[in-house]
């Protein structure tokens, strides 16, 4: 276990959670210290979920360890199934329980509840978030799941399940309304979606399905693979993301359910618009935008071929947190030619984001607070996330009303960072510079007399400050463009150091070698935002290869011409 600021993934008994607060009439009873009992703060103010997630705390005190906590327990899995009454209920313990090792599970059964009682062995020192939620899952479908249910595969309509969507994943409400209404096109009737929305009735129907749809691997994989072993149910393996994850998904699923070819053919024309915007003349002069890609494996593979095959963008990185599905990045690394990143590190991925400079960052929340520190664009693409991405408008990621959504939301950081950085170079002027109101506001702006007036007399101020200190500039330099020894001592570094802002210790003592004159930091600001921290790493690089000492004009020039060719 190790100690940080930010985790991408919460202890196993959250991921139990999030199964639980998916489903209907089943109620977990969590045997945990005060402290522990963060559940309703995920559910109810990041997710904006509108019921209270089902979960009952022991909460047990300090002063409780040297009396009988395993008491405690009992008594709360009795007032819960009482109070709630359940269907079904989840036993387990936290982190901080588990050290107790007070057996929730045997407990339990101890007790003889009226209601089936799932025991979770959640090892929370060794796994993690994604895999408390897998385990979770798997342990109630392989416990209620009723194999009388099951048919002989002769239905006239045929029939799936959808896996894997769960309460606090990212986009998983309008994910399975998505690809529910697309698998009614084609003609295959929806059997039990779990484990969002799915009671304990419905995970006993699971087997009257011909097959399974797998929809987020990392949550319902284990699952998926126990079915096809137990009942002889096949599952999809194509992730409906993009266009080409979604036609390659109808094709996988028409061969599954037996749907006639034109039938799939015919569904897998309604493309949507993003083939028409990623050919149109708005986005083609973004071809060949470099992208850094992190997230969970599922969503950060799906994402890469997208961004490659679909948008036409340079994959200059791409990485997991979750080790489980590591031989699958792995093997999509090596298909874009990269080395995978796999770690749960959020500073490890903050490295590598600086080292390679992308120009865009499709990431998770960390990576949208890296990039914001390095002034790139970001989209969040996978789970973990914060209330930003449960918007209460429709805003799905597969499917093609995803690929849609996926066009609009990678797109608009470029298109949005190139209008900043115009309107960065022309801040000075006398109608877009910050003193002046709105242009749609004449109300507010200033008056036409005034504005020109306040241009010329601001601009001659500039015109005296800039020749003095170009003068100033000149004594202060020999014939090398070095500093003279005369005047070097006196020179205010404060006035001339620029270091960059990055966490490389090469980079701090090539920047602490080297000082920008002001006209080429001026310069520099011409440069759109996303790439200006690239080009003066490049620029300090090249002028300490160089030995010169004061960065100019010429230099920047310079510096940019070597590292193009």
């Amino acid at each position: 276990m190790q100690l940080t600021v930010w985790s991408y993934e919460g202890p196993p008994h959250v991921g139990a959670m999030r199964i639980a607060a998916s489903m209907r009439d089943v109620h977990y009873v969590l045997h945990a210290p005060q402290g522990d009992t963060y559940a309703d703060l995920l559910f109810t103010m990041i997710q904006r979920s509108g019921n209270r997630p089902p979960v009952t705390y022991t909460t047990f005190e300090a002063r409780d360890l040297g009396a009988d906590t395993a008491e405690i327990f009992k008594n709360a899995a009795r007032a819960a199934e009482e109070r709630f009454k359940p269907k079904a209920m989840l036993v387990g313990a936290s982190c901080t329980a588990e050290l107790l090792q007070d057996d929730p599970a045997g407990m339990a059964k101890a007790l003889s509840l009226s209601v089936p009682v799932i025991p979770l062995e959640l090892p929370a020192y060794q796994k993690k978030e994604n895999w408390g939620a897998a385990e979770t899952f798997y342990q109630i479908v392989r416990r209620l799941a009723d194999p009388a249910t099951q048919t002989d595969g002769t239905l006239a309509q045929p029939k799936c399940n959808i896996l894997g969507a769960t309460d606090f994943g990212f986009r998983c409400r309008d994910d399975v309304k998505e690809i529910s209404q697309l698998l009614q096109k084609l003609g295959v009737d929806i059997n039990v979606c779990a484990p969002m929305g799915a009671s304990p009735e419905d995970i006993a129907r699971i087997p009257a399905a011909d097959f399974n749809v797998l929809l987020y691997p990392e949550v319902a994989d284990v699952t998926a693979r126990w079915l096809k072993k137990t009942f002889d149910m096949p599952y999809t393996q194509n992730i409906p993301i993009g266009v080409h994850g979604t036609v390659a998904f109808i094709e996988e699923v028409a061969a599954l359910a037996k749907i006639n070819a034109e039938t799939a053919k015919a569904v897998a024309s309604e493309q949507g618009n993003m083939p028409w915007w990623s050919r149109s003349i708005d986005s083609t002069y973004l071809t060949g935008k470099r992208v850094f890609i992190f997230g969970d494996a599922s969503h950060a593979v799906a994402a890469a071929r997208v961004a490659r095959d679909e948008l036409g963008f340079e994959v200059i990185g791409l990485g997991c947190y979750n080790r489980e599905f590591a031989r699958d990045l792995r093997k999509a690394a090596k298909d874009f030619g990269i080395d995978p990143l796999i770690t749960d590190d959020y500073l490890e991925v903050e490295a590598a984001i600086a080292e390679t400079q992308p120009e865009l960052v499709l990431g998770t929340q960390m990576e949208r607070h890296i990039a914001k520190r390095f002034g790139i664009g970001c989209v969040v693409i996978s789970a973990p996330t914060h209330v930003q991405d449960f918007p209460a408008r429709y805003g799905p990621q597969m499917g093609f009303e995803g690929a849609n959504v996926l066009f609009d939301t990678w797109v608009h950081p470029l298109v949005m960072g190139l209008e900043e950085h115009l309107l960065g170079m022309f801040r000075e002027d006398f109608e877009f510079n910050d003193t002046a109101g709105p242009s749609h506001l004449a109300a507010h702006s200033p008056s036409k007399n005034e504005a020109p007036r306040l241009n010329q007399d601001q601009t001659k101020a500039n015109d005296d400050i800039g020749d003095r200190d170009e003068a100033q500039q000149d004594l202060a330099l020999d014939t090398n463009g070095h500093p003279s020894s005369s005047v070097a001592d006196t020179m205010h570094t404060d006035e001339l150091i620029k270091t960059a802002n990055t966490h490389s210790d090469e980079q701090k003592q090539v920047s602490s070698t080297c000082v920008w004159r002001p006209d080429a930091e001026k310069e520099l600001k011409k440069i759109p935002f996303f790439v200006r921290g690239k080009a003066r790493r490049n620029t300090e690089r090249y002028a300490a290869d160089h030995e010169i000492a004061i960065i100019t004009i010429d230099t920047l020039y310079d510096a940019k011409a070597h590292y193009a060719r």
